[in-house]
């Protein structure tokens, strides 16, 4: 006959390995949670470079020149 010990220990093992891994992340989360969170949109002070208009023009100007190097940088040419 077959012991049915096993799948019991099994079952047991499994939900014991569940209850630890949901208290884990559990306690992880409640690590994350903190009060002192400070959001100034207002703030002129260093700003960020990418809200300036002349860093985007640039940007795109540089992705135009990649892009048509790229797609003339593959073409064959029969001479």
């Amino acid at each position: 006959m077959k012991n049915n010990i096993t799948p019991r220990l099994q079952n047991w093992f499994t939900k014991l390995a569940l209850s630890i891994a949901a208290a884990f992340v559990s306690v992880v989360s409640f690590a994350q949670d903190t009060k002192k969170v400070d959001v100034n949109i207002n703030s002129n002070s260093g700003g960020s470079f990418f809200a300036s208009p002349w860093v985007w023009i640039i940007g795109v100007a540089v992705f135009i020149l990649l892009l048509v190097a790229l797609m003339r940088g593959g073409a064959r040419r029969d001479v």
